[in-house]
């Protein structure tokens, strides 16, 4: 399954630089990633479908049916810390406040080597923290990432599996 099955790995890549913007996304496709680059915080929430989960936590439930954009299988987000309007602490935040996103591995660059501010974003949630620019070497962390959790989603999916088992047990008794 090997190359295959990695290259199955979809990365969201947010940067408002367009050089840094090409070069993790040429990196990310370097090492057979499927990649979707936006260049600020709020087109990624809105790729993701947050901006209108978060509409619908407003509305009235009988009015919130549609769940977050399924279409959309991002399994790591990597983000720029510094951006406008919204850092990339902000968009870490409010992915893990989500409840159908806060799963997704977030990964943070800056060209700034801030201790505190790598330790907030470590504390907050975020997986790894790299410095500007990144290297190949850098991706290559990417991956432990990205297969805890495929296997998380898997061990989920055994969940409700067992819990399907355990309800038609439970009317066919």
């Amino acid at each position: 399954m090997g190359l295959a099955a990695e290259s199955q790995f979809h990365v969201l890549a947010v940067d408002d630089s367009l050089i840094d913007r090409m070069l993790i996304e040429r990196l990310l496709k370097t090492s057979s990633f499927h990649v979707t680059a936006v260049d600020s915080g709020s087109k990624a929430l809105k790729f993701l479908g947050l901006v209108e989960e978060e509409q619908r936590n407003e509305e009235p439930s009988f009015v919130a049916q549609k769940t977050h954009n399924q279409d959309v299988d991002v399994n790591l987000i990597i983000t720029d810390y510094c951006m406008p309007e919204m850092t990339g602490y902000d968009l870490l935040r409010k992915i893990k406040e989500s409840k159908s996103l806060k799963d997704i591995p977030v990964v943070i660059m800056s060209s700034e080597n801030v201790p505190s501010r790598i330790n907030r974003c470590l504390e907050e949630g975020a997986e790894e923290f790299f410095l500007k620019p990144v290297q190949q070497s850098d991706v290559n962390k990417l991956r432990p990432h990205l297969l805890k959790s495929k296997v998380k989603e898997v061990g989920e999916e055994d969940q409700l599996i067992n819990l399907n088992r355990k309800d038609i047990n439970e009317i066919l008794a």
